[in-house]
């Protein structure tokens, strides 16, 4: 059986224009055409597109995706097995990710106040002074970890419940721009990434647009940021990225 290009989109809750885009970087093209040249996919091209919808909810990017089904040593129940076993992974973080949460919630509702290692415990192995030190060890000394503990040391409950809300629109809009379709190079994204470095600048250290892009790597290579962005949206990560190096090059 065949399927146009508009019921593939509403069986695998995609849009036409990212099935569109999926055939024009070859990583999904469709097996056959009508007579008037539309698209139409056949059984196989469907199982595809499910392998592509799996690993893109994983996070992978797409140009990663189409070297692993492309392989010719690979098939459909091996992709299946490692994708269960990354998303049996992502399912145990994720539920201690929601029982330190729900300890965090009870804890506020009785008045609790949580020690430093109970409130961070959610983050797990991630440690954000870290990693702050670790960026700036890579990209321009260790100024700007000292400029952000010195400034972090003095916030207040208020400060840090200010901080949370300006991060948590900031993340609504970017997850709401990545589902749009709108491309990481274009300048809302590019707005967005800018808001992001000067967020990092109000907050914490004046971050350059060197420290941003060395960021923005930092953000792919380490799966420790990787899981706090694809947490919000899966392939954040990845658009972050490519939004935050597009964002310096046009203003270099």
């Amino acid at each position: 059986m065949a399927y146009t290009v508009g019921q593939v989109a509403k069986l695998a809750g995609v849009t036409v224009r990212t099935l569109h885009y999926y055939d024009e970087i070859g990583l999904l093209t469709p097996s056959g055409r009508s007579s008037s040249g539309y698209r139409r996919y056949s059984e196989a091209d469907l199982e595809r597109l499910q392998l592509i919808r799996y690993y893109r909810e994983l996070g992978f990017p797409l140009d990663e995706i189409a070297v692993i089904l492309d392989d010719p040593a690979s098939e459909p129940g091996a992709h299946l097995r490692r994708q269960h076993e990354l998303l049996t992974v992502r399912i145990k973080r994720l539920q201690e990710m929601v029982a330190a949460i729900e300890f965090a919630m009870e804890a506020s509702k009785m008045n609790i106040q949580l020690t430093p290692q109970e409130r961070f415990e959610v983050f797990g192995d991630f440690d954000p002074d870290a990693h702050a030190e670790e960026a700036e060890r890579r990209w321009g000394g260790t100024e700007a970890y000292r400029e952000s503990t010195r400034r972090t040391s003095s916030y207040s409950k208020q400060d840090w419940q200010r901080f949370k809300a300006e991060t948590e629109d900031w993340g609504r809009r970017i997850v709401a721009l990545l589902a749009s379709g709108a491309p990481a190079d274009g300048p809302e994204a590019m707005e967005l990434a800018e808001e992001h470095r000067q967020q990092i600048s109000r907050w914490f250290y004046e971050c350059s647009y060197e420290i941003h892009t060395g960021l923005a790597d930092l953000y792919l290579a380490d799966e420790r940021f990787t899981a706090h962005y694809e947490a919000k949206a899966p392939g954040l990560t990845e658009y972050l990225s490519e939004a935050i190096h597009a964002n310096a090059i046009s203003r270099a």
